[in-house]
Order: C-alpha cells, then structure tokens, then sequence
C-alpha cells in the first residue's frame, strides 16, 4: 500500500507500507494491503505503520479523515507530527503545541488591540 499523510500546506509522508494501525471515532483499527476499501474519521492520536523495509515508525495525528481506496491510503488532517520512536515523538509535540500556544496568545492580543482600536475609533466619531 500506499500511505499519503497530507496537513493543509504540506505532505508530511508519501511511501509504502505494509500495515496502518490508526484510531477512529469508534475505535482502533488495523489496515492491511488485502482489505476492503475505508473511509473513517480519525481522533487525536497516533498512528502507526510498517513501512516496506518492517520498521515501525509513528505519526501523531490530530483530527482527520483516513480514505483507503484499493491501495492508495491517504489521511488527511490539520497538523500531524512524525517521529521514528515515542518518545521523540512525544519532546517534538511537547515543543509544537508550546509554539502553537504562544502563536495563539500573540494572535489573541493582536485581536484584543484591534478591538480597543475600533471601538476608540467609534467613541471619537461619536464626539464629533
């Protein structure tokens, strides 16, 4: 099979696989080159697959959606992280979700001081 995971600006991996272990809204569940086509909703998670050489490698998800047709395997979801083990997996989450959160705060700001800019802006036309 082949496994395409694609983040809206990106693809994050695009090669052979023998097995995908992923997590849907009614549970864990196995993909093998001989099953039936799929379309499922993913969770948070993560994901799991055997690359062609038998090595394990891992792909934290967030929400997404998983499509198998034949052998054509594409998840497609708003942020996914690689790593070739769990705990490095785990430091480079850690490390993108702090970003995220200052990225958040600095755009939450960036808001608020709009917002106090427009409603000046309205209390000035109102004097006038």
């Amino acid at each position: 099979m082949n496994l395409k995971v694609l983040v809206p600006d990106r693809v994050i991996l695009d090669e052979g696989v023998t097995k995908i272990i992923a997590e849907a809204v009614n549970g864990s569940f196995c993909l093998l080159p001989h099953h039936l086509d799929l379309v499922t909703i993913l969770v948070p998670g993560i994901l799991y697959f055997t690359s062609l050489s038998a090595a394990e490698h891992f792909i934290a998800v967030d929400d997404g959606i998983l499509v198998k047709c034949q052998q054509e395997v594409f998840v497609s979801t708003l942020n996914a992280v690689r790593g070739d083990n769990l705990e490095n997996l785990k430091e480079t989450i850690a490390k993108q979700f702090r970003l995220l959160d200052e990225q958040e705060k600095l755009t939450r700001s960036a808001l608020v001081n709009f917002e106090v800019n427009i409603i000046r802006h309205f209390q000035e036309l109102g004097k006038s």
